[in-house]
């Protein structure tokens, strides 16, 4: 943008934790992004401003990874806390949770998001400075354990000792650069494939995090769309096949436990947590306590137990018998054994 050229700024809406303007310029459209220090929900929720800094950090990192799924980055002031990128215009990227809410599931699509998640975390376990570059812990406490693991607890007194072990195990565990908001929201369905947005929660830290908040995505949806079921039990299995096929930095086995792990406790953190899925009524937010609350009572699943026990629960209006196929908890902390950092 030169100085003489003028712009028209039009705030845009969907996000809680940044402020976004669309700038139209003579023959061209980008856009502004900005950190907010006290995010757009109704609990109290503060986070530093630095994410703006570890947004533009990740979107490098991305961009140079799957550049076609990535927003270019055109500009960045630190000083300001500000970037601009490219704008993409929605008539070309529908947004993924618009496009599921209207009943348009599509397991490709899912599938397609699990690989470029899988391949952005990859490339990161493969890069020395990145262990550095993205030590952002008191970030990540701040946008994640905090508002996910340690409000939910105390929303919940009795589960108090597993959120703390998993928070323990999520917090402890540094394997490559994650997301943090691998959300339907923040991703696009582009001529090129699913686009990642909104990487403010960017940390070295637990790539299962990643893994599991995404497919939570697909749980609840499966609440609000019960018509739609069948796709989304498809999606949630596409997911993951998309994902997995990338892991070499550690045995899936045990990528796998910990994602198995973390799933009720999101689930229960978008209803009792510092942000609340805006889209379930009432009775459904009681439907997703009850339904997690259960799991998170009985011995940790494997992912494909909880996210059919899940989709038939929904289908049902109640949680099926356990299953049978269990991991122990002791299987999910050798992740504290095989710790790696880059």
């Amino acid at each position: 943008m030169q100085p003489a050229e003028a712009a028209v700024l039009t705030p845009l809406t969907g996000g809680v934790s940044s402020d976004l303007w669309r700038v139209d310029l003579p023959g061209r459209t980008l856009c502004v992004k900005g950190a907010l220090a006290r995010l757009k929900v109704a609990q109290e929720w503060l986070a530093p401003i630095s994410r703006n800094r570890v947004e533009y950090q990740w979107l490098q990192l991305a961009g140079a990874v799957a550049p076609k799924q990535i927003p270019q980055v055109l500009a960045y002031d630190g000083e300001a806390g500000l970037f601009a990128m490219q704008f993409l215009p929605p008539e070309d990227y529908p947004v993924w949770k618009d496009e599921l809410l209207a009943g348009k599931v599509d397991p490709a699509a899912a599938y397609a998001v699990g690989d470029l998640v899988g391949r952005l975390h990859r490339a990161s376990t493969k890069l020395q400075w990145a262990a550095d570059t993205f030590a952002t812990d008191d970030n990540f406490n701040a946008l994640r354990i905090e508002p996910y693991f340690r409000v939910t607890a105390r929303a919940n007194p009795d589960l108090d000792d597993r959120i703390d072990w998993l928070a323990a195990v999520t917090t402890g565990t540094h394997l490559a650069v994650v997301h943090g908001d691998v959300s339907p929201k923040n991703i696009l369905l582009g001529p090129h494939g699913p686009v990642l947005l909104d990487a403010e929660c960017g940390w070295f830290g637990d790539p299962a995090f990643d893994v599991a908040f995404c497919l939570n995505h697909l749980l609840l949806k499966a609440i609000v769309l019960p018509d739609h079921i069948e796709q989304l039990h498809r999606s949630a299995q596409q997911l993951l096949d998309g994902y997995i096929q990338h892991v070499d930095w550690e045995s899936t086995a045990d990528l796998r436990g910990r994602v198995a792990a973390l799933l009720p406790l999101l689930a229960l953190a978008r209803v009792d947590g510092a942000s609340p899925a805006e889209y379930l009524s009432p009775p459904q937010r009681a439907q997703v306590r009850d339904l997690a609350r259960s799991l998170m009572s009985r011995p940790i699943g494997t992912i494909d137990s909880i996210v059919s026990d899940w989709m038939m629960a929904a289908a049902t209006d109640g949680l099926t018998p356990v299953s049978t196929a269990h991991i122990s908890t002791a299987h999910i902390s050798t992740a504290h054994a095989k710790e790696q950092t880059q």
